[in-house]
């Protein structure tokens, strides 16, 4: 059974890094003290991976890949994959190894499947409050530095969408932005002659006038309507009528989604996705 979401791809450049850092950062210079002072060096383990609390599991390959960074022919058996909606006390993986190994990468191990498993979680219950609507929920750029294509994944795995990865797949035209280049008209006829045939350009707006104006420009992909009330947004949503995509952003909390999804919006971009999130609770039970 492949561990990663099946309509879902998380790079393995990206697993290995980040349960490189991970590693590194728990294991330092002198390795798992603890284990080499009390455990022998070929002494086999056994451990069960088990989710303590429902929720919609993401991070398994992570959790793969620390054990056999320290032991490559650890054994591990998998009975669920990423993006399962699971029960609590629900058993995710066996792994039976080498004892240290499977003590030393332990909580890595907990630390990516917890966060990620968090996330995802979190993005199922803002799909759900949505589900009577069109709209799709979307993440944003807020991420924790150096683990974003992993908590982009995790959404994904929660079955929420991804907006851009980064400031080089997509251009986003925001107030500060505006300011420099002079206004709007400006900063989209500048944005428009630089975009090459596939990039996108989105721009965000803080009132109707700003997205009038926006209209009458014209170069526009996207617009971005920010911290609109809900009145705001109905407004706006018969202003584009269908012209341009609009996302709806600004402190968007599962307690508001659902109505901002009802004025008509196509996106909910939620910063709370991954920068607000509660670990799932996972552990690992040691079985000899």
């Amino acid at each position: 059974m492949s561990l990663i979401r099946p309509d879902a791809f998380l790079s393995p450049l990206e697993i290995e890094a980040a349960v490189t850092r991970a590693l590194e950062e728990d294991l330092g210079r002198a390795g798992d003290i603890t284990s080499i002072a009390t455990v022998p060096e070929d002494a086999p383990g056994r451990g069960v991976l088990n989710a303590r609390q429902a929720g919609v599991i993401a991070g398994l390959p992570l959790v793969a890949a620390s054990f056999k960074r320290l032991a490559p022919d650890i054994e591990i058996v998998p009975h669920a994959r990423d993006g399962a909606a699971i029960a609590g006390r629900t058993r995710l993986l066996t792994i039976a190894g080498n004892a240290r190994a499977i003590l030393g990468a332990e909580r890595v191990a907990l630390n990516f499947l917890g966060h990620l498993s968090g996330i995802a979680t979190a993005t199922a219950e803002f799909v759900r409050r949505i589900a009577h609507t069109r709209a799709r929920v979307i993440c944003t750029r807020k991420t924790t530095p150096g683990l974003r294509a992993l908590e982009k994944y995790a959404v994904r795995c929660g079955g929420g969408y991804n907006h851009r990865f980064g400031l080089d797949d997509a251009m986003l035209i925001k107030d500060n932005h505006i300011a420099v280049a002079g206004g709007i008209a400006a900063v989209l006829k500048r944005a428009k002659a630089a975009a090459g045939h596939l990039v996108k350009i989105e721009i965000e707006v803080d009132s109707l006038d700003q997205l009038k104006e926006v209209l009458d420009v014209g170069l526009a992909d996207v617009v971005l309507i920010d911290n609109f009330d809900l009145d705001a947004m109905r407004k706006a949503v018969a202003l584009v009528a269908g012209r341009l995509v609009i996302e709806a952003s600004g402190g968007i909390t599962l307690e508001s989604a659902a109505a901002i999804a009802e004025t008509g919006v196509d996106y909910l971009s939620a910063g709370a996705l991954t920068h607000s999130v509660t670990n799932l609770d996972v552990g690992l039970d040691i079985e000899m």
